[in-house]
């Protein structure tokens, strides 16, 4: 079933970010919730349907319903979603298959979590080191850092692709955290400082990793009919779509080759459009080499392009294609899905327009791109301004 034109996005809420230790991860969801609904002109009582992902701070048997419980919210559809950073874009999915088949009318989708204060640098640490094959990883004390770094090699092996060219995708996100009011890193990166920060997992190091905050997004999402009466100009989805390859990288098919590219096809091809129609895009940044890996399959440049594309510039506000205007999981926020669902709300803010030096001039359609566990589960969405 097509998707397209069917439903928009009409409000967004970004919670505080960075440490917020006076609230829990469902404080902060319920901020974000809370300022999505403000954002859209709804009250709770208007919200039929509520969707969010999953937490290592709030360990609820039931986080969706729970959540409901914590904002006094009785929706008719409830669910929490596991797939790692590709939660929020599914969950987009699911929302928009709701509307259109008459289950809920107004969905929230949230996601967020206190992962800085309410773990901390060590246990969050530990987090990432407890991933990997039970049998055939873990106990060769395989983290997630060290699953990308792999990929990087082998990218760098295939293609040419320079240490260099990894850390102008973290000054690239740094330049625009700098120019968002609420970013959580609020310091110039040069590539040398890159270059010349502790190394992690060969080859890339502390600056070509992702920042632990404490975050949380949200959005609305309702019919299209309906999204003409409220406030904001809605961001239409136009396109939506999904593919899983792996959960362990050693049953990854190929370290060159991972599922964005058919998400991505299939997104376009619901949309009706294709790369060159795009005027952003917001790919997830968990480490430099994803969005590298990203804008070449979702056909932005060519195999082993990437990383020059960043390095010549062409990913900065003003150039080819504007990457991750909202400074990314590389230096606006991350905590669990956060990062992927603030990727989200930005393109919407972007098509609305009114950003500032970060605004993306002429902005009327843009794509997201979800990636969850190590490059396993992917989801691409396209959003647009208008319905045509």
């Amino acid at each position: 079933m097509s998707l397209r034109n069917k439903v928009a996005i009409v409000g967004v809420g970004e919670s505080d970010i960075g440490k917020v230790p006076h609230l829990s991860g469902l404080g902060l969801n319920a901020q974000a919730c809370k300022r999505a609904l403000n954002d859209a002109g709804l009250r709770p009582s208007d919200i039929d349907g509520l969707l969010t992902a999953y937490s290592f701070t709030e360990h609820y048997t039931m986080l969706g319903a729970s959540l409901c419980e914590y904002m006094g919210l009785r929706p008719r559809m409830c669910a929490s979603m596991v797939a790692g950073g590709a939660s929020p874009g599914i969950m987009l999915r699911h929302a928009a298959q709701a509307i259109a088949a008459g289950t809920a009318e107004t969905v929230l989708v949230c996601a967020g979590e206190n992962r800085a204060t309410g773990l901390g640098r060590e246990a969050a640490i530990a987090v990432l080191a407890n991933v990997g094959h039970p049998q055939f990883e873990k106990p060769y004390g395989a983290s997630i850092p060290s699953f990308y770094g792999m990929v990087a090699q082998r990218h760098m092996h295939a293609h040419g692709t320079t240490r260099e060219q990894l850390a102008s995708v973290a000054v690239n996100t740094r330049a625009h955290a700098l120019l968002h009011p609420h970013a959580q890193m609020k310091t110039a990166l040069t590539i040398d400082e890159v270059l010349a920060s502790k190394p992690i997992a060969d080859p890339l190091r502390m600056l070509d990793c992702c920042i632990i905050s404490d975050a949380a997004g949200a959005f609305v999402v309702t019919s299209a009919e309906r999204a003409r009466d409220l406030p904001h100009k809605p961001a239409y989805l136009l396109g939506i779509g999904e593919m899983h390859t792996h959960e362990h990288v050693m049953c990854a098919p190929d370290l060159n080759h991972f599922g964005a590219q058919e998400s991505g096809r299939s997104a376009y091809r619901m949309a009706g459009l294709g790369p060159g129609d795009m005027d952003l895009a917001q790919l997830y940044d968990c480490f430099t080499i994803v969005p590298i890996i990203e804008l070449e399959e979702l056909g932005f440049c060519g195999p082993g392009e990437g990383g020059a594309f960043f390095a010549e510039g062409h990913a900065r506000v003003g150039g080819k294609l504007p990457v991750n205007t909202n400074g990314g999981m590389l230096s606006h926020a991350h905590a669990g899905a956060a990062g992927a669902i603030l990727g989200i709300v930005e393109v919407v803010r972007q098509l609305r327009g009114g950003l500032g030096a970060r605004q993306v001039d002429g902005a009327t359609a843009a794509l997201v791109h979800n990636e969850g566990g190590i490059l396993s589960s992917h989801c691409t969405m396209v959003l647009a301004n208008d319905r045509s």
